[in-house]
């Protein structure tokens, strides 16, 4: 679990990204995340937009997604979603202490 301080600084980190992956018309599915688990072990901070002909409501999207690659959600902020998940083999971020 995350702290706001941590997820403040996440945030700071993934401003400047660009999102990774579209979730559209096909929705979340087992392809998706296991793409998304792939990715994000190497990145460990992504973004993930949400087409606007996807109709869930986006918090909804971002906790499947969350739940399915084993990431925590750091923000979802109009139809982008930001994940994070600590990578075993490619650390790169170092978080603040709580």
């Amino acid at each position: 679990m995350l702290t706001g301080k941590q997820k403040r600084h996440l945030r700071s980190l993934a401003h400047h990204l660009n999102p990774v992956f579209q979730v559209g018309k096909g929705g979340v599915n087992e392809h998706l995340i296991q793409h998304i688990v792939e990715a994000i072990e190497v990145r460990e901070l992504m973004k993930i937009s949400v087409l606007n002909n996807y109709e869930a409501d986006c918090k909804e999207v971002a906790r499947e997604l969350a739940e399915g690659a084993g990431a925590e959600v750091v923000q979802v902020i109009g139809r982008t979603i930001v994940l994070y998940k600590e990578s075993r083999d490619n650390k790169q971020i170092e978080l603040p202490k709580s």
